[in-house]
């Protein structure tokens, strides 16, 4: 027989072992999920012993993340902006950066009461949309996605957390398949922006893990972004805001673009470890597109 405990700390010196960061962290957050309680719940009871069917429970999990399968796939959920998001291999976990992002874009919300019109671009988990409609309760969402797997997962999470007819699926590469004539007050998105070679160099969990294709774009990791940016006259709004997350070399060539595009205001914002992470700009009425 073994307490909680002791099964923590055997199963930290194994994640460990493999290489697993954060490894005590990371036993704790299986140990709990497997048995139904929460990290302070899971506290109160280091002494208890475990069952047997629990601890088959416990296994499985533990050996999935010993091969470096991400945290947030093998509990089936992480935390996002205080939401609580449902994961698996169908899209990118959602990132700090990203809440970020949310973030830079509320800043750049005059009235959160306003019925604004939203677009979010390769919406993967559906977590940005879903963080933006909890947020200004009187936005309509658009949550775009090349990927039906993903606007699968996207709608499990706008349908989790009643959000459902809030937020508005398209399966589209891009703008390609969205309606003409629709305007928006804010383009927001997280595309692939990853190199081939920062690919290579990531962690075994994103590596061999996540989606590909929510990660790795050509052009330097510049081509989806660059996609997104020439497009966004056609479908906003004048005065309407694009924010975007990237990579943290891509910003002189990214900036030149948007202000190329009619973003006057075009700018560079940094994340919490100061690296070039954000550009956001309003479209000049005069660039908007008939």
């Amino acid at each position: 027989m073994h307490s909680v405990l002791e099964i923590i700390r055997k199963t930290t010196d194994f994640l460990a072992s493999k290489g697993v960061d954060n490894a005590r962290f990371n036993s704790e957050v299986i140990i709990g999920h497997a048995l139904g309680l929460k990290r302070m719940q899971l506290y109160m009871q280091f002494e208890r012993f475990l069952t047997e069917p629990e601890l088959e429970k416990v296994r499985p999990l533990v050996r999935r993340r010993s091969l470096r399968e991400p945290l947030a796939y093998v509990v089936g959920d992480t935390d996002f902006f205080g939401l609580k998001i449902r994961c698996d291999r169908r899209a990118l976990i959602p990132r700090p950066e990203t809440e970020e992002l949310v973030e830079h874009v509320l800043s750049q919300v005059a009235d959160k009461a306003a019925p604004l019109c939203i677009l979010d671009l390769g919406t993967g988990t559906g977590c940005i949309a879903l963080a933006l409609a909890t947020a200004l309760p009187n936005a309509t969402v658009h949550a775009v996605d090349a990927s039906a797997d993903a606007l699968a997962l996207a709608a499990e999470n706008a349908a989790s957390l009643a959000l459902a007819a809030r937020v508005t699926f398209h399966n589209s590469d891009w703008y390609a398949q969205l309606e003409a004539g629709l305007r928006f007050d804010l383009i927001v998105s997280n595309p692939p922006y990853l190199t081939e070679q920062e690919s290579a160099e990531a962690m075994p969990e994103v590596r061999q893990h996540e989606p590909r294709s929510a990660l790795v774009a050509p052009e330097a990791g510049t081509a989806d972004l660059r996609r997104i940016i020439s497009g966004a006259a056609t479908f906003l709004q004048p005065g309407g805001l694009l924010a975007l997350e990237t990579g943290i070399a891509q910003h002189a060539a990214l900036l030149a673009l948007m202000q190329s595009a009619g973003f006057a205001d075009a700018r560079s914002l940094q994340d919490l470890s100061k690296r070039d992470r954000f550009l956001s700009g309003r479209l000049a009425p005069a660039a908007v597109s008939a």
